[in-house]
C-alpha cells in the first residue's frame, strides 16, 4: 500500500464543517463496533467481517460532535427500513400534508434529496405537489421509475451542480445529512437549485435527546455527525440557510427544521475559505465562537448499568431462548457493547433485505418475524428505538402471549 493510500485511512483531526481542530482527546472510544449498519454480512462474507473501533470527537470551534473515521462506502445511497412501519407512514402523511398546506406548495415543484426507493416521495406526491427525487443508487432509481416516480440518479457534489427540472420551490432531506462527509457542498448545492423564497424540511437524529437520555448506543459508523439544535443551526447558517421553525419529532429522536435559503449572506460566505485540505474542501474556519468541550464520561457508567440489567434479564431464561427484535443501528451497537451475542438465539427484523444476514462484528443471524412461530423463544428484547412500542404490540397480537417482552428504554429495560 502506498503512502497516499495509507493516508486515506488515517482518522481526520479537523471539523468537516468549520475546519477547526478536534479537541485532543475523543469524547468516547468504543471497541469492536459494527463497521456499517447496512449491507450486512451474509454467510459467505462472515469470515472476513471484523469490528471497528469508534472515536467520537468534538470540534473545538463550532462544537459539532462527529466521528473521525471515513464514511461508509455507500454513504451516497439512502436505505430505509422505516418503510415497514405503518406508524411512520401515518406520521409522514400528516407531516407532509401540514408542510404543503402551511407553505402553499400545491402544484409547486418539490424535490427529495436522497429519496431511496421513493418510500416518502410517494407519500409527498399525494398532497398535490409536483414531486421529484434525487437518488444515487441505480437499483433504487429503477424501483422509483417502476413505481411512476420522477426520480433522477445523482448526488450533489458542489454548488455548481445543476439538477434536472430545477429550480425547485421546496426540498426535503430526511435523516441523510448526518451521513455525508462534506455537508457544506451538499447544502450549498441544494441552495443553488432553489427558487427565491423556497422552503426546505431538513431532519437529522437528535443529539440533544441522546445527551438528555444518555443513549450511549446511538453511535454508528454510518452517522458521521451528531447534531444538536445549536450545531445544526450553525451548520445551516454557515451554508446560507435560515431556520424558520425547529422542533423535536418522532418521540424526540428527530430534529425537524424548516429552512429557507438566504441569498445575500456575504458576511457568512466570507467565512467560507479554501483550506489546504484536499479531502474536505470549502471549510468554514473563521468567525466561529468556540464551544466548551462536552463531558460524556458518564455514558460509560450507564453502559455498565444496562449491561448488568440485560445480563440479569437473560439469566432469568437460563437454558431457554432469548431473541432481540431490531437490526437497526441501536440494536447492532447494543449487541456489541453488551457482549451478548452468545446469549441471543437470533435477531428479528421486518426488513426483508436484512433477513438471512448476520449482525456485523457479533454475527448473530437475522431472521423474519415468522421465526417466532417456527422456532419460538421464551423472551424478546425489543431494541427498535422509536418503533419499539409498535413492535411490542405486534408481538402481543401475533405471537405466543407467554413470551416475555421487554423494551430497551434509554439505558434501562422495561418489561411490558
Amino acid at each position: 500500500m502506498s503512502e497516499s493510500d495509507m493516508n486515506d485511512f488515517m482518522p481526520i483531526s479537523k471539523c468537516r464543517v468549520c475546519g477547526h481542530k478536534f479537541y485532543e482527546e475523543p469524547l468516547l472510544r468504543y471497541e469492536n463496533m459494527p463497521k456499517a449498519a447496512q449491507f450486512l454480512p451474509d454467510a459467505e462474507s462472515l469470515g472476513s467481517d471484523k469490528g471497528v473501533d469508534l472515536e467520537i470527537c468534538q470540534c473545538s470551534g463550532c462544537g459539532l460532535v462527529q466521528l473521525n473515521n471515513d464514511p461508509v462506502p455507500y454513504y451516497k445511497e439512502v436505505i430505509r427500513a422505516s418503510a415497514f412501519s405503518e406508524e411512520m407512514k401515518d406520521f409522514r402523511r400528516k407531516q407532509f400534508c401540514n408542510f404543503v398546506e402551511k407553505y402553499s406548495l400545491k402544484r409547486k415543484k418539490v424535490i427529495e434529496i436522497g429519496c431511496g426507493c421513493g418510500e416518502f416521495l410517494s407519500l409527498m406526491q399525494q398532497f398535490g405537489v409536483e414531486a421529484y427525487g434525487l437518488e444515487y443508487s441505480e437499483e433504487s432509481v429503477m424501483q422509483c421509475v417502476k413505481n411512476s416516480l420522477k426520480v433522477s440518479k445523482g448526488f450533489i457534489q458542489s454548488s455548481t451542480d445543476r439538477l434536472n427540472f430545477a429550480p425547485f420551490d421546496a426540498f426535503f432531506i430526511l435523516n441523510f445529512l448526518e451521513h455525508l462527509p462534506d455537508p457544506n457542498s451538499v447544502l450549498r448545492g441544494i441552495s443553488c437549485n432553489l427558487t427565491d423564497g423556497a422552503i426546505g424540511l431538513i431532519e437529522v437524529p437528535n443529539f440533544d435527546m441522546i445527551l438528555r437520555n444518555k443513549l450511549f448506543s446511538e453511535f454508528i459508523c454510518d452517522h458521521l455527525f451528531y447534531f444538536t439544535r445549536e450545531t445544526l443551526n450553525t451548520t445551516l447558517r454557515l451554508n446560507g440557510f435560515e431556520i424558520i421553525d425547529c422542533k423535536e419529532e418522532w418521540y424526540d429522536y428527530i430534529i425537524s427544521a424548516v429552512v429557507t435559503p438566504v441569498r445575500n449572506y456575504k458576511s457568512e460566505a466570507q467565512k467560507l475559505n479554501n483550506l489546504s485540505s484536499k479531502r474536505y474542501p470549502g471549510k468554514i474556519s473563521n468567525g466561529i465562537k468556540k464551544r466548551a468541550k462536552l463531558d460524556l464520561s458518564n455514558f460509560y457508567e450507564y453502559q455498565a448499568k444496562l449491561k448488568n440489567e440485560i445480563d440479569e434479564y437473560i439469566h432469568r431464561f437460563k437454558d431457554k431462548k432469548v431473541a432481540v427484535w431490531g437490526a437497526g443501528h441501536q440494536a447492532l451497537a447494543i449487541i456489541s457493547l453488551m457482549k451478548i451475542a452468545d446469549k441471543v438465539e437470533y435477531v428479528v427484523d421486518s426488513a426483508t433485505f436484512k433477513q438471512g444476514k448476520y449482525t456485523p462484528a457479533t454475527h448473530v443471524p437475522i431472521v423474519s418475524p415468522d421465526k417466532l412461530d417456527s422456532d419460538p423463544v421464551d423472551a424478546v428484547i425489543v431494541m427498535a428505538a422509536g418503533y419499539s412500542d409498535e413492535v411490542a404490540k405486534i408481538i402481543r397480537q401475533k405471537y405466543d402471549r407467554n413470551i416475555s417482552v421487554s423494551i430497551l428504554r434509554n439505558f434501562r429495560l422495561e418489561i411490558v
